[in-house]
């Protein structure tokens, strides 16, 4: 389709639906890939890293997933760049391909035993590469999805993103459950169990880039400057107030996100003196909810606009985090740990929920996958993905409180944010074509 009949043509109620399924699928199968690492490092470090320290063992992989994280804006740099120039669902297509080559890799890859030190260096390839394929994954897909949806309903099919992100933890939770207590011994698992889910996901990744590549593209690429600058640097350069509004935006909901998802479990386990089973359960139900409440809060900001929603979790996510995170560690009632942490978690899908599309609305189609991508993917390197780390820090230096201060501080400066910015749905920069 050449760029006329792209920025002409109105995709129908059926085509909108498959595209948002096959970006939501897509994204929950990258998701999923991603995490399995970290859910399943406990039974293949000593594959890679053979030593008598466990902990060493733990931090190695550790390392490696940390090195994925920081691959992540250059994968929002290069697939935003794809995106702008070539379209979003070839982008896409090639984001979920990385993905499925990455998980190969890890699932068949020789040990230590085999190869020396060739082994933990191709688990470094394996997770550049699917650090640049989640890096890319994020921006390109918030894109695609708020722009596929109609205008009276971009908030609501966008939250969807969030919904997948969360449902590719739950999976790998789920696949982790199975194999532990059904299918396979823990000797089973330590030799050879691990490679099954990394298997699944390279697996369905595959049958997931095949759906995409039956996509509608999204009517993007439309006469705007040249081909040259689309997609550039440069080209992103013109709009400095928005890449600091995605970033100052980010700050506070990244790290809360963070703070009440990945680091919660072990907060459970470290400070409140749950048992790890307890600790799981309450993650998951809360996960289970939090999953269903995107969806509802992405409908209301359709209704109401995105910036409310925002300023609301800006509010009340200052006010809160404090009192919720202290009342937290001293509770050792599973109920009530599972109501604070709902508590803390619907207050931050007032971010979770329309982040995505909010980013997308802020940027003109020739940056936008490039302008969505990069600059979040900077900010939850620097912010989200030190979360834990600074949270521990604190712990160890005796002073675990100031992590609150510090999560607090955070929503405070994306709230300054909010305040002042523009709403993105009374003012939206995706192109009147997209509407229906």
């Amino acid at each position: 389709m050449n760029n006329s009949e792209n920025s002409s043509y109105q995709p129908t109620v059926a085509q909108r639906i498959k595209s948002i399924i096959g970006g939501s699928l897509g994204n929950l199968v990258e998701w999923y890939d991603w995490y399995i690492y970290s859910a399943f490092s406990l039974y293949f470090a000593g594959y890679f890293f053979p030593s008598q320290n466990p902990t060493a063992e733990l931090l190695n992989t550790a390392g490696i997933f940390a090195i994925g994280f920081l691959m992540r804006p250059i994968g929002g740099w290069l697939m935003g760049t794809y995106a702008d120039k070539h379209g979003r669902k070839k982008a896409l297509t090639l984001s979920i391909m990385l993905m499925s080559f990455g998980s190969l890799i890890i699932a068949f890859v020789p040990g230590y035993n085999q190869i020396g030190i060739a082994a933990p260096a191709l688990l470094v390839l394996a997770r550049i590469i699917q650090g640049l394929s989640v890096g890319g994954e994020y921006g390109t897909s918030a894109t695609y999805l708020s722009e596929m949806a109609a205008r009276k309903h971009r908030g609501f099919y966008s939250s969807f993103q969030y919904v997948t992100l969360i449902m590719g933890q739950l999976v790998a939770l789920g696949v982790l459950v199975l194999l532990q207590r059904v299918f396979l011994t823990e000797r089973e698992l330590h030799a050879w169990g691990w490679r099954i889910p990394f298997i699944i996901g390279a697996v369905l990744a595959i049958t997931v880039m095949y759906l995409r590549r039956s996509l509608h593209e999204s009517a993007t690429l439309v006469q705007k400057g040249t081909q040259q600058e689309r997609g550039t640097l440069r080209a992103l350069a013109r709009h400095p107030k928005a890449v600091l509004t995605v970033i100052g935006l980010t700050v506070g909901g990244t790290v809360a996100f963070y703070t009440y998802t990945t680091y919660m479990q072990k907060f459970l386990v470290n400070t409140s003196g749950f048992s790890k089973a307890d600790a799981t359960i309450i993650s998951t139900i809360t996960s289970v909810v939090f999953m269903l409440l995107q969806p509802l809060f992405g409908l209301w900001s359709d209704r109401i606009g995105r910036r409310p929603l925002l300023i609301g979790f800006g509010i009340l996510g200052t006010l809160s985090t404090i009192p919720i995170m202290t009342a937290l560690g001293h509770t050792h009632n599973l109920w009530e740990a599972v109501g604070l942490i709902l508590l803390a978690l619907t207050i931050v899908s007032g971010y979770t929920s329309i982040n995505a599309v909010v980013k997308a609305e802020l940027f003109p189609a020739e940056v936008r996958a490039l302008g969505v991508g990069f600059p979040y993917a900077i900010a939850v390197s620097i912010f989200g993905g030190t979360a834990e780390y600074i949270a521990l820090w604190f712990k160890q230096a005796g002073y675990a409180g100031w992590f609150n201060y510090y999560v607090t501080g955070c929503i405070l400066i994306s709230l300054i944010i909010y305040v002042f910015m523009n709403d993105t749905h009374k003012h939206s920069k995706i192109e009147d074509v997209h509407d229906a």
